[in-house]
């Protein structure tokens, strides 16, 4: 077995899709053509969007949908960077909203949350470097 998808059910589709392609880079793979769902090319797992109406077809006991305002549902996807600061200001740039600064943790690791234009956590650091 191997982890295959990450599907984040949001308000539209399409326009998701456009703010991780402005504010991280990301290249789209596939969308429908009702844009009620979209991949984007992330690497070797897929980062997938799914539109709200979407998401209440496949779960008929509901679910939580994120909302740009109080606390985010807990759960982030994280991008790491080799360029912390200028990612994190594009982003911002592009829509995202900063909900932790940049700090460094005490593994050196610099670290900064964000959340997108849907409301979702994004976490960008740096990489881990090994310690042995």
């Amino acid at each position: 077995m191997k982890y295959g998808y990450t599907i984040v059910y949001v308000e539209n589709v399409k326009e998701t899709i456009e703010f991780y392609k402005k504010s991280f880079g990301f290249q789209h793979k596939f969308i429908t053509p009702e844009n009620d769902y979209g991949e984007l090319l992330s690497g070797e797992t897929t980062i997938a969007f799914a539109s709200i109406t979407l998401g209440n077809s496949n779960f008929k006991n509901g679910f939580v949908k994120s909302e740009k305002t109080g606390k985010p549902i807990g759960m982030e996807m994280v991008f790491v960077s080799e360029n912390i600061e200028a990612d994190f200001k594009k982003a911002i740039d592009m829509g995202a909203t900063e909900y932790e600064p940049i700090v460094e943790k005490p593994w050196g690791q610099k670290v900064g949350y964000l959340r997108d234009n849907n409301g979702f956590l994004i976490e960008i650091c740096t990489p881990i470097n090994s310690i042995d």
